[in-house]
């Protein structure tokens, strides 16, 4: 199926939309590799930015039920897959990436895999997208049954190998995958809040969330600092407790918290599902119809 068509056939502006923003940026980080000839510099840029939209999609990917539940805007889950093979595409862009940068040596790209642990559990998480990617279509749900919802929980796996692996190939500077990291916990603490039978749509979760989120991306900063380098693990800590601009990963997972729960607010009685309808109605010349959705 066309990723603009949707599941009755019809041309969907809303799938369209999403897929645009998903590619363009792998245009924008492949451009300079193309443009040059898969030049040194670029190739090395583009493996440190493919890897990092593999594990923001994959982030993304996970964001699509909790923001479904919050907002009630049930197209989102159209999109999931779409962003899910988005993931799997950037791994392999990643992974394509790094064997050109080793001259497609593949005995020395085996060789260092196998030597290099950051390298290793990089490249099961991409195993692991792979095969979520594989059984990602209708014919796989149908012929895996309740055996599908279990092994596509392993995307929660694939998150976690793809962040350790954000953190040991940064090195130095972990803000962007401490901030991976905080977001992922965010995301968890959502499915917890929902699985302990509390509501999406009320304040008072979702600010526990915002906070407990805050806090633990905080601490894990702490920790990488504290056990993997020799830079003073306190100063960093200490860093956190003050705002500043641009905000550490910590402040940024807190106010992404807040920024849900205005989400929330504004998404009550579909509220968020009517104006996102009204926009898409108008750029399609039509009149926007609300169903009213029951379920939370």
């Amino acid at each position: 199926m066309y990723p603009w068509i949707d599941p009755s056939g019809r041309f969907s502006f809303f799938k369209l939309t999403v897929f645009v923003a998903l590619i363009v940026p792998g245009i924008v980080l492949l451009w300079p590799v193309v443009l040059q000839g898969g030049a040194t510099i670029p190739v090395k840029e583009a493996i440190l930015q493919s890897g990092d939209w593999t594990i923001r999609m994959l982030l993304i990917s996970l964001l699509v039920t909790p923001l479904r539940r919050i907002t009630r805007f049930s197209k989102l889950v159209q999109v999931r897959r779409q962003i899910g093979l988005a993931a799997f595409a950037y791994a392999i862009v990643h992974l394509s990436l790094y064997a050109i940068s080793q001259n497609l040596d593949v005995i020395k790209i085996v060789s260092e895999i196998f030597l290099r642990i950051y390298l290793t559990i990089g490249f099961v998480a991409v195993v692991g997208l792979a095969i979520l990617a594989a059984t990602s279509t209708k014919a796989a749900m149908r012929k895996l049954g309740a055996k599908w919802t279990r092994l596509h929980k392993a995307s929660y796996a694939i998150a976690i190998l793809g962040t350790v692996h954000f953190f040991m190939q940064s090195k130095i500077d972990v803000s962007e995958a401490t901030l991976m990291a905080g977001f992922f916990v965010a995301l968890m603490l959502y499915r917890f809040v929902h699985w302990r039978g509390w509501s999406l749509r009320n304040v008072m979760p979702l600010l526990a969330v915002s906070v407990l989120a805050g806090l633990a991306t905080a601490g894990i900063e702490y920790a990488w600092y504290a056990l993997a380098t020799g830079v003073p693990a306190d100063r960093v800590f200490a860093a956190n407790l003050e705002f500043m601009w641009p905000p550490r990963p910590a402040w940024t997972v807190f106010l992404t918290g807040l920024f849900m729960i205005v989400v929330c607010q504004f998404g009550r009685d579909g509220a968020a599902r009517v104006l996102i309808g009204n926009v898409i109605a108008r750029l399609r010349g039509e009149r926007f119809k609300p169903q009213h959705s029951r379920g939370g």
